[in-house]
């Protein structure tokens, strides 16, 4: 679905709405949000991109769509260790390399926290490849209609599309009122599980034109009768004069928030990597299975034979590794069965 936003906005909705979300205060943005630690937008080559992704290695592939114009999108480590996300386009979506480098120039000047940013492309002869930030948390289809065991909480999915309307405020404000089949794959959640909206979606080639249109097929009478659903549903409409600018939407949004002081990682049940405690190197041999590293490793912190070959064999019980630990304790005995019988013979 196309996304534009308009600022003529006449609608029918109850009064409290109309104060919130049309009467809102037309005023510059003070850009908030904006990030200054991101690198400055930059051409790779596509050697560099390839080692990113080991060679376009099939196990990166994090996304495949488009019909007539289809992508992949990779994941990848650059090497100063930045994790990126790397679109490559069919050769046919980009015929003109001019409008491909203009389009990506221009995109990639944004910088904001509620965007996934666009860090970079590369344009060298048929290929055509875009680089943004690697959002590691999946997308919204995903946490919406295929995690069956914890559906997303209420506050989480206001705070989803709260943040979705401060980004498009923010691309508005910057020139960049049109966006692009604004779907819930468009939506990336990062290392906080804080939503952030795809730069992919605010690139335009002349391959990839057609209209997209979304209507609600159906809803239920009793939604109807909430004003979060009617605004929803003008969000929806065909033409853009009929929608909210964005705004408006950030203004009736705001105070509907819920729990605000709960990061989102906890709301999503997602593990933070702040307060991520880094394993210890038994215990990451452990986690690995890796039985030389644990011997090792017992062997260096100076146990006892008798002591290293009971903590080796806990090691290896505690990873289902049954067979394998009394292995471990069965030729334990056997060395110091011969340790001993040397003894004393001395």
């Amino acid at each position: 679905m196309g996304c534009q936003c308009s600022k003529l906005t006449p609608c029918c909705w109850d009064s409290q709405f109309k104060a919130a979300v049309l009467e809102a205060p037309d005023v510059e943005n003070e850009e908030k949000g904006e990030v200054d630690h991101l690198p400055a937008f930059r051409e790779f080559t596509l050697e560099q991109l390839k080692n990113a992704t080991s060679g376009f290695a099939v196990e990166n592939i994090v996304s495949e769509h488009g019909e007539k114009a289809p992508n992949v999108v990779y994941k990848g480590k650059l090497e100063n260790q930045r994790r990126i996300a790397v679109k490559r386009f069919n050769r046919m979506a980009w015929p003109d390399p001019r409008q491909f480098m203009e389009e990506a120039r221009s995109v990639g000047q944004l910088r904001n926290n509620r965007l996934a940013n666009l860090l970079g492309c590369c344009c060298e002869g048929d290929e055509r490849l875009l680089v943004a930030e690697y959002m590691p948390n999946e997308t919204l289809a995903k946490h919406l209609f295929h995690w069956e065991t914890q559906p997303m909480k209420w506050a989480m999915r206001l705070r989803v599309v709260l943040h979705l309307a401060q980004a498009l405020e923010y691309c508005t404000n910057k020139g960049r009122a049109l966006y692009h089949d604004l779907n819930a794959y468009r939506v990336l959640f990062d290392e906080d599980a804080n939503p952030r909206l795809s730069t992919f979606g605010l690139m335009k080639n002349s391959r990839d034109g057609k209209s997209y249109s979304t209507n609600l097929a159906f809803t239920p009478p009793e939604y109807l009768r909430t004003e979060l659903v009617r605004l929803a549903s003008r969000c929806l409409q065909y033409e853009p004069r009929e929608r909210p600018n964005p705004k408006s939407l950030v203004t009736a949004l705001t105070p509907l928030q819920k729990e605000t002081e709960v990061p989102s990682h906890v709301l999503m049940g997602i593990p933070n990597s702040a307060t991520f405690t880094p394993l210890s190197p038994i215990a990451e041999a452990c986690s690995r299975g890796d039985l030389t590293a644990i011997h090792e490793i017992l062997e260096k912190l100076g146990y006892k034979d008798d002591e290293g070959v009971a903590n080796e064999a806990t090691a290896l019980a505690a990873l289902g590794m049954e067979n394998e630990a009394q292995t471990a304790l069965k030729e334990g005995a056997t060395l110091e069965a011969k340790r001993s019988s040397l003894a004393g013979q001395k």
